[in-house]
């Protein structure tokens, strides 16, 4: 059966104890289990002290059958970041502005930007699925959303890959494929009525919010918005129309990454869980793992295992 892991952010030394935690033993340079297998749920880069090393030691485990993988938002907009824009010479997919290299910085100083193995990562970036729809279960990075999930399957191949052609497409504000890989790798996110708008971390003005797509019932915007907690009073208690959000059917588990969570992990439903407890935040969290039993339909608290930040 499978072991879900969350975003590691370059945290190499925590992905490996997560994995020792786990029973897996590294052999012949791969780590593996006798009766278990990986799945990864990307993110694999930007931020932590290990980046290369924690992409080999993914890059490995997955070539050699230990493991799968998908796609994160880091993946995404690295390959993204390195590719020439066709229409705007001199211009690359992911604009090359301040507060982009500031996300992206640590990892181009480990990889060395335009290395061999700065190009061999990319390469393997851009052969993960964008998601995996499994017998037993789903997982995506961000958001599992049917309309979107339809819509970028005239993008990708059979494995869910994005075709060499859809990169541009992908990356172009405006595009079908955009709005899709947004919400997918993302997170869904919608404007908020009226003149309201909150502060995000860096202090920037943010009129759409984040929300907790996977809940249902008639909500509001305040109790969908994923924020900080200093602004969630300026995020009005006006209902949202029960059209927007995708909510979850419920057919089988679901594990996505990406949102940074606090606290003792749970799962966020009984079918849906995430698994990224901030690991290379700027306060000691944790690298997540779920350990998937066959045949679970129900997700529990107890499946969770974690390491802490050193």
């Amino acid at each position: 059966m499978y072991d879900l892991i969350g975003d590691i952010h370059g945290h190499a030394s925590e992905l490996k104890a997560l994995l020792t935690k786990m029973d897996y033993q590294e052999v012949g340079g791969v780590w593996q289990h006798p009766e278990r297998k990986v799945i990864f749920l990307g993110d694999f880069v930007d931020r932590g002290p290990e980046q290369i090393e924690t992409v080999q030691i993914a890059r490995n485990m997955v070539k050699s059958g230990n493991a799968l993988a998908v796609m994160g938002n880091h993946e995404f907009n690295a390959v993204a970041w390195a590719t020439p824009d066709p229409q705007n010479p001199g211009e690359y997919l992911r604009p090359h502005t301040d507060k982009n290299l500031k996300q992206h910085q640590a990892f181009l100083d480990q990889v060395g930007e335009g290395s061999r193995l700065h190009l061999g990562m990319l390469e393997w970036f851009k052969s993960l699925p964008l998601f995996l729809d499994l017998p037993e279960l789903r997982v995506i990075h961000a958001s599992w959303h049917p309309k979107y999930i339809k819509s970028v399957k005239q993008f990708t191949d059979a494995q869910n890959r994005l075709l060499p052609e859809a990169w541009e497409a992908s990356a172009r504000e405006g595009s079908e494929a955009y709005e899709a890989i947004e919400t997918l790798l993302k997170g869904l996110e919608i404007p908020l009525p009226g003149e309201h708008y909150f502060l995000d971390k860096e202090k920037n003005k943010r009129t759409d919010i984040r929300t907790k797509w996977w809940q249902t019932g008639n909500l509001t915007y305040r109790d969908l918005a994923m924020v900080p907690g200093s602004e969630i009073e300026k995020i009005p208690h006006e209902p949202v129309e029960a059209h927007i959000l995708p909510g979850y059917d419920g057919e089988k588990p679901v594990f996505v990454g990406h949102y940074w969570m606090k606290g003792e992990p749970a799962p966020l439903s009984k079918h849906v869980a995430c698994l990224d407890y901030s690991v290379a935040g700027d306060t000691p969290g944790k690298l997540c793992s779920y350990r998937f039993q066959a045949h679970q339909q129900v997700l529990v608290e107890s499946n969770f295992v974690c390491v802490e930040s050193s």
